[in-house]
């Protein structure tokens, strides 16, 4: 069997350096080219994050265009896509569960004031603070895809109130409130805490949280970014913190990336920095995802995996 063509096309990442040694483990079926590759016209898949702003026009034969991650925001709009071109995203059922546990973790540090407990550490203070119960710590989550669901899930277990919201109805969960729509969201908001984001970045979610948004949530919540750094009003989050509308924010993603040096954000007591590493997809994860949409290129199919473009995800 002929290998199938497929191009790498990063500006930000070096694609072969991280994923080289899974994607060898399909080499037998996948040829993988560093761009711009040789021949570009034979060249039927790309492998990409962030490409480069004109790599698209080089290829003019790609059947499918494969992230390295769930999201693939940056591929939808990355110039030169022709509309019809499929945009896969990589499905690793490890990430749900990375994910998860990194929710839970800063969750559990709310509930329990371990950010406290740290400063009475520094200072030699033995304070004890009696803990919350977890029925008392409502969280509501935005976005209620795999990833979404698994960490509601996992919350619930625990005992803590979980509410969703999601653009569309949902079916019922046992231990978890459904909201959907504008209405729903004011109403989710007004009985959160704990504030998790998990939507895909869309144009109707892009800015999503903003002053007016926080200024819903109960008093002294916090937030926990882990969805895309375009959906946060980086000078309102300071603002909320600043005026004590929010007790802190844990940020794992950010407009721009790396965050800058100078950046307000790493500076801030309140907020807890982490460099974009909630959950990653596996480099096995990305070469299986890979792999499958090479064969369905290969026999005519739609690669699983592939978006809604019209939908962002």
């Amino acid at each position: 069997m002929d290998r199938l063509p497929c191009v790498l096309l990063s500006t930000a990442t070096d694609l072969r350096g991280l994923f080289g040694a899974a994607l060898d483990e399909i080499a037998d079926r996948v040829e993988i080219l560093d761009h711009p590759a040789p021949n570009p016209e034979r060249v039927r898949l790309a492998l990409g994050w962030r490409p480069p702003a004109d790599a698209l026009a080089r290829y003019p034969n790609l059947a499918a265009l494969c992230s390295i991650a769930a999201g693939v925001d940056n591929l939808l709009a990355c110039p030169g896509r022709p509309p019809d071109l499929p945009v896969v995203r990589v499905v690793d059922p490890d990430q749900a569960r990375a994910m998860s546990g990194f929710v839970l973790w800063h969750v559990i540090g709310h509930q329990r004031r371990f950010q406290v407990y740290a400063e009475n550490q520094r200072d030699r203070a033995w304070r004890r603070l009696y803990p919350r119960d977890a029925g008392a710590v409502p969280v509501g989550i935005l976005g209620y895809g795999k990833i979404g669901r698994r960490v509601a899930g996992d919350l619930a277990a625990l005992g803590f109130p979980v509410r969703v919201w999601g653009r569309t109805p949902q079916g019922a969960d046992p231990g978890i409130t459904h909201h959907h729509g504008p209405d729903g969201l004011a109403t989710m908001l007004g009985e959160t805490e704990v504030l998790v984001n998990l939507l895909p970045l869309t144009p109707e979610t892009r800015g999503i949280l903003d002053g007016h948004l926080f200024s819903r949530l109960r008093p002294g919540g916090i937030l926990i970014q882990v969805g895309r750094g375009e959906h946060l009003v980086e000078a309102d989050l300071l603002a909320a913190l600043d005026s004590g509308r929010l007790a802190g924010a844990a940020l794992d993603v950010f407009a721009i990336e790396p965050l800058p040096a100078a950046h307000p954000f790493w500076d801030h007591p309140a907020i807890r920095i982490t460099p974009h590493e909630a959950c990653e997809a596996s480099p096995q994860a990305v070469a299986r995802t890979l792999l499958a949409a090479a064969e369905a290129v290969r026999e005519g199919r739609v690669p699983p995996g592939t978006v809604d473009a019209a939908r962002g995800y």
